[in-house]
């Protein structure tokens, strides 16, 4: 799946328009589109993660449990602004607003892009540390509901590197707040991350 960022392109063609904003019917159709111009790329243009680090079933699974699936935009239920919006498995960004839909193709694609975005990433990340299939797929669940700059300073990836990895399951469970409130649902996935994070392989 293509590494590209949505975002991107919708800041260009916003350029273009000299600032104008979008109607819902257009954020639909230029998804529409993106959607197209994905499904046609080979899968030889693809670009893994550098050292072949990918996320498997059980990371997806995982991932797929906490998230859920939601097919019309929603407000973040900890935030108190409502943001940011969100839509499929937890995605967010340009385009996601009130009202907008998608089908389950459209975010069943955009959780492959974002998966390998994020994968790619954490595996940069990471580097040379030694690193085993469950660490990194409890790392990328981890990346992909906090953020990869959250994650880049937390103390979970430093001491993951350090090889301290008793110390880092346990530094997982910081991550359990939204808004200054301790949030159910995130002791739940930083619970079910830590115990992925320290599985035999």
């Amino acid at each position: 799946m293509s590494l590209i960022d949505r975002r991107e392109i919708f800041q260009a063609v916003k350029a273009l328009r000299k600032g104008q904003g979008f109607t819902l019917a257009e954020v639909q159709q230029l998804d529409a589109a993106i959607d197209r111009a994905l499904a046609n790329v080979t899968p030889q243009f693809a670009q893994p993660p550098p050292t072949g680090r990918q996320v498997g079933q059980r990371g997806i699974d995982l991932m797929h449990q906490f998230e859920g699936c939601q097919l019309e935009a929603y407000p973040d239920p900890g935030s108190k602004d409502g943001n940011p919006w969100t839509i499929g498995y937890g995605s967010t960004g340009p385009g996601i607003a009130k009202g907008v839909r998608w089908t389950q193709a459209q975010a069943d694609a955009r959780f492959a892009e974002d998966l390998a975005k994020f994968a790619a990433r954490v595996d940069a990340l990471i580097g040379d540390a030694p690193t085993d299939q469950s660490q990194f797929e409890a790392l990328v669940s981890l990346a992909y509901n906090i953020g990869l700059d959250a994650l880049k300073k937390s103390t979970v990836l430093r001491k993951h590197k350090a090889g301290d990895h008793a110390g880092a399951a346990a530094a997982f469970h910081a991550w359990r707040m939204n808004d200054g409130k301790v949030m159910k649902g995130l002791v739940r996935r930083r619970a079910a991350e830590a115990q992925l994070y320290l599985a035999d392989d």
